[in-house]
């Protein structure tokens, strides 16, 4: 398998999760992403999960469909948003806010060094070949 084609296989996977992971946010894990929005963020947790979901499909499928001269763009502006949104991985972390299984400290620690993986996951995968 060359570079090229595993580039592909992960710009298909990040753009699938997101894709996934923006319906959840408009259905089946909507409760769970509320726990990820922090207090001082100036509009309802509720509308804030919502406003994101439609953000991550339209980001995982920008990933999946855009020409090769936009895909380094797309990347960039998902490893932003995923840079964006890490302060409600921290607020989770800081109140104690259970969600998606981070019932303890240590996991909610440790969703934190996931944040990165994504970033630099958004950029490897759009980036020139």
């Amino acid at each position: 398998m060359n570079n090229s084609h595993i580039q592909k296989i992960a710009r298909y996977g990040l753009g699938t999760f997101l894709v996934v992971a923006g319906i959840g946010h408009l259905t089946f894990a909507r409760k769970e992403f509320q726990a990820q929005v922090p207090d001082w963020v100036p509009i309802s947790k509720d509308d804030t999960v919502v406003y994101s979901g439609f953000v991550e499909i339209a980001l995982g499928a920008a990933l999946i469909l855009a020409p090769a001269k936009q895909r380094s763009k797309v990347g960039k502006i998902a490893a932003a948003f995923f840079t964006a949104v890490f302060p409600g991985n921290i607020a989770q972390y800081k109140d104690r806010r259970d969600g998606f299984g981070l019932d303890t400290d240590g996991k909610r620690l440790a969703r934190l060094f996931f944040q990165p993986v994504l970033v630099a996951w958004a950029l490897k995968s759009t980036g020139k070949r």
